[in-house]
C-alpha cells in the first residue's frame, strides 16, 4: 500500500507538472488529469491542494511574477545610480525566462484566462510591478541623471515589451546566453533615457 504524501514538496511538484503542461497545451487544452499523469499520481492528488484548475493556474500565475515583484522592489530600495538600477531590473526581468521559463510563460500567456478574485490578486502584483518599474524611471529623471521629458510610462511599458518579448523567440541556451541578452537590452533602454 503506498502512503500518500502531503508535503510542500508535493505541492511543489504540481506546481512545476502545471506550469510545464499549461505552457505546453495552454490553460484551456490542459487539464488536471494531465498534470496528475505527469507526475504519476492520481487527479484526486491535484484537488489534495488545489480546488480546481483555476486556482492552480492563479498560483503558477502568482509564482511567475511574485520573483520580478520582490526584485524590482529591492532594486528599487538600493542606492544604486538610476542607469545601474534599470540595467539590474531589465536583469531580474530576463533571467527568469531561463531558469523558470514555463512558469514566466504562463504568467505572461495565460494569466488572461484567471476569473474572479485570482483575477484580481495577480492582476494587483502585475500592477504593483509596473508601478515599481515605473518609479526606477521616475527616480533617476527627479534625479536629474534621465531627460527631463522622459515619459516615464511609455519607458516603462517599452521595457515591459521588449522584456517580454523574449518569450516568443528564445530557445533556452545557457545563462550566458539570457544575460548577454539582458546587458544588449538594458544598453538600449538606458541609451535611449539618460541625460
Amino acid at each position: 500500500m503506498s502512503k500518500k504524501i502531503s508535503t510542500p514538496k508535493r505541492y511543489a511538484e504540481i506546481l512545476d507538472a502545471a506550469a510545464t503542461i499549461f505552457a505546453e497545451k495552454g490553460f484551456h487544452g490542459a487539464s488536471t488529469t494531465d498534470i496528475a499523469d505527469q507526475l504519476g499520481i492520481q487527479q484526486a492528488g491535484v484537488y489534495y491542494y488545489f480546488k480546481s484548475k483555476d486556482a492552480v493556474l492563479a498560483e503558477v500565475c502568482r509564482l511567475g511574477v511574485q520573483g520580478y515583484l520582490e526584485h524590482v522592489t529591492a532594486i528599487s530600495k538600493s542606492v544604486a545610480p538610476s542607469d545601474v538600477k534599470i540595467r539590474l531590473a531589465v536583469r531580474e526581468h530576463l533571467l527568469p525566462f531561463h531558469h523558470i521559463p514555463h512558469y514566466v510563460s504562463v504568467f505572461h500567456s495565460e494569466r488572461r484566462y484567471l476569473t474572479g478574485d485570482n483575477q484580481v490578486q495577480v492582476g494587483k502584483l502585475a500592477n504593483k510591478y509596473e508601478r515599481e518599474l515605473r518609479r526606477l524611471f521616475e527616480s533617476g529623471v527627479d534625479a536629474g541623471e534621465f531627460r527631463k521629458n522622459l515619459d516615464c510610462k511609455l519607458a516603462t511599458l517599452g521595457l515591459l515589451g521588449m522584456c517580454n518579448s523574449v518569450a516568443t523567440w528564445y530557445d533556452g541556451k545557457t545563462e550566458e546566453h539570457i544575460s548577454d541578452i539582458a546587458e544588449s537590452y538594458a544598453d538600449i533602454i538606458i541609451g535611449g533615457v539618460i541625460k
